[in-house]
């Protein structure tokens, strides 16, 4: 009972509740109260996020400087280019099939941000950002590529301690307040009458992702096991385990065990399993990319944001380089995202609060992609180092 109460998407599931049944029967006194709420946190937000992608991108960054020279680029190349490939396949398959999907529910969920009923903060404070999100993120690249060359470097330390200071503020601060975060969000939309249309459109989209995972990870297999020379299906069996045990820690780093030892039982070797698989479990995020993108496009169609491929094709890049910092924690890509979201899709508070609902509805789904599809990348580059060797034995 204990770790039922502890696990986040509980919390954001009684958050829920307990929102739309405020937001419905108590007294707007009551509700203004959770709105002065997360209008302080919102600012609070707005001040965190350029210094959660300086704390997490610059020290993620310089580490990929480490060792292991091209097995390194070989894997960091794979990992890349399987969240790009999961990103651009939640673009074009969001976009053939949201508009129609959720046709029906743009002008209600339009009139939620808009305001008419909306509850109205006792008091605000504004919170300046000491840098703003673009700024931070190329002084974060700049950094972190610059100290990936040094070895014994004393700005190094300062970064990881920072790095320390930026994860004690997300795991004691953000995290555990986002459940009151978002039971105000659905507070104010059960008070302006719009929350019925927003949960039918939460449980769409939440399909549609879900569908999208199970096709990934059988192409993923499909396209390794025609490498390898492998049942695609026996290898995809075989890292069960591991999906499994994502889905209840919602944490990669968490599940590296359990992949280890099941990528090893595919027949990776197990010092390319030992370094193939903690790698990716930082690097690699298909399905944290595919939800991000597809939850992004919908609460884009629902507001009547407009988009194009050109807006996110560069979203999709600069978050698949974003979402290397994300900590080991639940809910950690879509805070190191949320910097992304609203410097080049424009995502307001609104909407990044929904955003952050959507993501942890289906974190753990995301998390168990990620992991099987690690287990893939491990395969790969153990087949690809195995004919370099013979290559080089001829």
């Amino acid at each position: 009972m204990k770790q039922l109460f502890s696990n986040l998407l509980f919390k954001v599931f009684i958050a829920i509740v307990l929102g739309i049944v405020f937001g419905l029967y108590l007294p707007e006194s009551i509700n203004r109260v959770f709105a002065t709420f997360n209008a302080f946190f919102g600012q609070f937000l707005n001040f965190a996020i350029p210094l959660i992608i300086l704390g997490l991108i610059m020290p993620a960054i310089s580490d990929l400087g480490k060792g292991a020279g091209k097995i390194l680029l070989i894997t960091a190349a794979i990992a890349y280019g399987s969240t790009l490939f999961s990103g651009f396949m939640s673009y074009f398959t969001s976009s053939t099939i949201f508009p129609s999907l959720l046709a029906s529910h743009v002008n209600e969920a339009a009139e939620v941000t808009e305001g008419g009923n909306d509850l109205v903060p006792y008091f605000s404070i504004t919170i300046p950002a000491v840098i703003d999100v673009m700024s931070a993120l190329v002084l974060a690249f700049v950094i972190g590529l610059g100290l990936s060359y040094q070895e014994n470097s004393t700005l190094k330390k300062v970064v990881k301690d920072f790095e320390t200071i930026i994860m004690q503020v997300i795991e004691n601060v953000i995290i555990p307040l986002l459940p009151i975060f978002i039971l105000g969000i659905f507070a104010n939309m059960a008070f302006s009458g719009q929350v019925y249309s927003i949960l039918s459109v939460f449980l769409n989209i939440i399909g549609v992702i879900f569908a999208m995972h199970i096709f990934l990870l059988i192409l993923q297999y499909v396209i390794t096991g025609a490498i390898v020379k492998k049942n695609p299906f026996k290898l995809l069996a075989t890292m069960m385990p591991a999906y499994f045990t994502a889905l209840g820690t919602q944490s990669s780093a968490a599940t590296i065990p359990v992949t280890l030892e099941q990528a090893e039982k595919n027949g990776v070797s197990p010092k390319i399993a030992g370094f193939v698989i903690p790698l990716c479990a930082t690097i690699h995020l298909s399905g944290s990319i595919m939800k991000i993108t597809a939850c992004a496009m919908a609460l884009m169609i629902l507001e009547g944001v407009p988009f194009d491929f050109g807006m996110f094709a560069g979203f999709i890049f600069m978050l698949g380089i974003a979402m290397v910092a994300a900590p080991g924690v639940p809910g950690g890509a879509i805070m190191a995202a949320i910097g992304v979201l609203q410097s080049m899709l424009g995502f307001s508070e609104e909407m990044v609060g929904l955003m952050i609902a959507l993501y942890i509805a289906m974190d753990s789904f995301g998390t168990a992609c990620n992991v099987t599809g690690d287990g893939a990348i491990a395969l790969v580059v153990d087949k690809i180092t195995q004919d370099k060797k013979l290559d080089a034995a001829a």
